[in-house]
């Protein structure tokens, strides 16, 4: 399954300059492929850093979760048009800066999934270079339920 900004959006509720997926080019059941085309325009450059424009870690992994959240849609459509919120992430590394005119390829993988949790595993690379990694988890909004609850707890 391929998807452009258009379908995109229609399943994330993120818009400019938030959204951070351009496209996705692979989902299956468990394993997703998104794209985010880095362009020197983006607003996070002009403060980090002017000199020397480098993507936040923060932003990436933004990224990946936003990849991951679409995962979590096609997993289990009846979350659909809900909102998604991290409740973790962990083992978090970074491996080398993002500029302006990369392409991150954001490949994320479902580990795991209860209840209205979900855990994946997130990797970001760049002309097949691993440049960042994590593994993250989140919460589809059940309706006033707590995370212990929504995972089944």
């Amino acid at each position: 399954m391929v998807m452009d900004i258009i379908e995109i959006k229609k399943i994330l509720p993120h818009r400019y300059p938030f959204l951070l997926v351009d496209r996705i080019v692979e989902c299956g059941k468990e394993e997703i492929t998104g794209i985010k085309n880095v362009t020197g325009n983006e607003p996070f450059f002009v403060g980090h850093f002017p000199d020397d424009p480098i993507m936040p870690g923060v932003l990436i992994v933004e990224a990946m979760a936003q990849t991951g959240g679409i995962l979590a849609i096609m997993y289990k459509p009846d979350c659909k048009g809900k909102p998604f919120y991290f409740m973790g992430i962990d083992k978090v590394r970074f491996r080398r800066p993002v500029r302006p005119g990369d392409q991150l390829v954001l490949k994320l993988k479902m580990l795991k999934q209860r209840g209205a949790v979900f855990k994946m595993k997130g990797e970001a690379y760049v002309d097949e270079q691993l440049v960042s990694e994590a593994e993250l988890m989140a919460t589809v909004d059940v309706g006033g339920q707590d995370a212990d609850q929504a995972a089944g707890h």
